[in-house]
């Protein structure tokens, strides 16, 4: 007998990512992905098992090759020092918030996904119980070699207040100051973020980090 066809997995979650950017949410469709990847409707559940699989494989290739990629850029510049210098540590910060950006010259597309669409949009309770494991471990990296590790870098401190500074620096100023330009229609394969963009966005986390966090306030007696 012949043997089956092998498809290229990377491939049909490309555009996936794609009909989620373009159409929406509920835009991707298993009868969508098949017609506009060439790949049967059959291959496509057979590779994935379901449509919810299917969103969140998509989902967390995208989100862990993003925060592989923040964290790479992190320890560029903290290094293996425990006390790193405070202008290493800023430096850190301003790289991990610049992670967008370097995400999006790379994976326009899965940085356009990240950004414009909610993760509550795309899972739901009918994702296996393996994916979403996997998307909780994201989120634990996420907050202790990202978010924890900035905080102790700059602060020697991993409490509350700290490390809602550092999410304020390396999540939301990113969101706000880049996310119009990565809703754009990409312009030859490239998401449209400037160098002025990226300067203001270093700038605005500079000056987020020349006041310290608040403290923890005093449990009531």
């Amino acid at each position: 007998m012949p043997r089956p066809r092998v498809h290229d997995l990377d491939h049909v979650l490309d555009v996936a990512e794609r009909l989620i950017v373009d159409e929406g949410a509920h835009g991707l469709t298993v009868r969508g992905l098949s017609a506009a990847s060439g790949v049967p409707n059959g291959a496509i559940y057979h590779a994935f098992g379901s449509a919810a699989a299917l969103r969140g494989r998509m989902w967390l290739r995208a989100a862990t090759e993003f925060l592989d990629l923040q964290t790479r850029l992190v320890d560029e510049q903290l290094g293996t020092s425990t006390t790193p210098e405070p202008d290493a540590a800023v430096a850190a910060v301003v790289a991990a918030a610049d992670a967008l950006a370097v995400f999006a010259e790379r994976r326009p597309e899965g940085a356009r996904m990240l950004l414009s669409v909610r993760r509550e949009q795309l899972l739901g309770p009918e994702l296996p119980g393996e994916l979403a494991d996997a998307l909780l471990g994201l989120d634990r990296r996420l907050t202790s070699e990202v978010l924890c590790r900035l905080a102790l870098a700059l602060w020697d401190r991993r409490d509350g207040p700290s490390v809602e500074v550092i999410t304020s620096c390396v999540v939301d100023l990113p969101t706000a100051l880049l996310g119009r330009a990565l809703r754009q229609p990409t312009t030859g394969g490239t998401a449209p973020i400037t160098t002025d963009l990226r300067t203001r966005l270093a700038a605005a986390v500079r000056g987020v980090l020349q006041l310290d966090p608040p403290q923890n306030p005093a449990p009531h007696p």
